[in-house]
């Protein structure tokens, strides 16, 4: 639901980086964290301290809980794009700062689907393209750590299946100032690399042999609150798009096509009571876990196909079934 150059969200869609560092000493009681405000869109210690203060809290004492609002839609060849299900979820975090100067960004998330049309959220789905009623199965990432500091992170590992190493560089982002003391930043990842699911053991699962994601995230803040010393976490708005094949418990097989999601997001001030009631009563049936943040850092951090590779069992497969294929024209 958050990002910077890391994916979510497989799913709020979010990613993650397998190396962690020591915690360098708690501030002392009642000390305030120390951070850049001035605002220097090429300075990487700028940009390193206000994207903690936007994703997270700067404060090690505090957890910041961010929501997610949107719909799902089906892409194939041939027909118009379909909405499939609403998309809905939250996430809570909290920071660690290392002992080089960065921060240790420690997350729990979890997203559900619901009926578009009665807005419920759903135990399972009539897939169209298939005719059958499948079980849902929502995201659940615990934890979705990764490491913010001065140089740009690599790409989220995905417990190795993705090895693509790109030259270090300074962290900087794509930032810009917008209208009525706005400002604008606009980050996102595209990647592709081997999928946890392999189509010999998840035929229904499983898209192919690699995995295609793209995600992209706008936010929105003041710059007066980018500015504001006082100001450990920067409230903000945005929007989530993401690019990614048919989810594995949709059991399209290597089916053609993809499905694209479009949210909403922000942060939520007051926590757990300024989330949906139903969406809470929903979590908290995986475990009061969900509704805070993590403490320590712990791992791996997965995203959500991996986590499906470990908690699920491969559908059976029908005698004679193939992929649902796009209408021909």
């Amino acid at each position: 639901m958050d990002g910077a150059k890391f994916s979510r969200r497989d799913s709020l869609g979010l990613a993650a980086l397998a190396a962690g560092a020591a915690a360098a000493p708690a501030l002392a009681k009642g000390a305030k964290p120390r951070f850049i405000t001035k605002i220097d869109f090429k300075d990487p210690k700028w940009t390193r301290d206000t994207y903690v203060r936007i994703d997270a809290d700067i404060d090690p004492t505090k957890e910041k809980c961010g929501w997610l609002k949107g719909r799902a839609y089906g892409v194939r060849d041939g027909e118009k794009v379909r909405p499939l299900f609403d998309v809905e979820g939250f996430s809570f975090v909290r920071t660690k700062r290392l002992d080089d100067g960065s921060y240790r960004r420690m997350l729990r998330e979890i997203v559900f689907y619901r009926d578009f049309e009665t807005g419920k959220i759903m135990e399972t789905w009539h897939n169209p393209y298939t005719n059958e009623t499948v079980k849902v199965v929502p995201i659940a990432n615990d934890p979705f750590n990764f490491t913010i500091g001065e140089w740009a992170p690599e790409p989220p590992s995905y417990g190795g299946l993705n090895k693509d190493k790109p030259p270090r560089k300074p962290f900087l982002q794509e930032w810009e100032h917008g209208p009525e003391g706005t400002m604008i930043l606009r980050t996102g990842i595209d990647m592709i690399y081997p999928n946890a699911l392999q189509p010999d053991k998840w035929p229904r699962e499983s898209s192919g042999p690699m995995n295609r994601v793209s995600e992209h995230f706008i936010y929105v803040v003041k710059r007066k609150d980018v500015e504001n010393p006082n100001l450990t976490h920067i409230p903000h708005i945005g929007s989530w798009s993401r690019v990614t094949p048919w989810l594995p418990w949709m059991l399209m097989g290597q089916a053609p096509g993809h499905v694209n999601y479009f949210t909403n997001f922000q942060t939520i001030p007051n926590g757990v009571a300024g989330l949906p009631a139903d969406l809470v009563a929903a979590a908290r049936k995986y475990g009061d876990k969900w509704l805070s943040a993590p403490t320590e850092d712990y791992g791996p951090s997965l995203s959500s196909l991996e986590n499906y590779a470990r908690e699920q069992k491969p559908a059976p497969v029908p005698e004679g079934w193939t992929p649902p294929q796009p209408p021909k024209r």
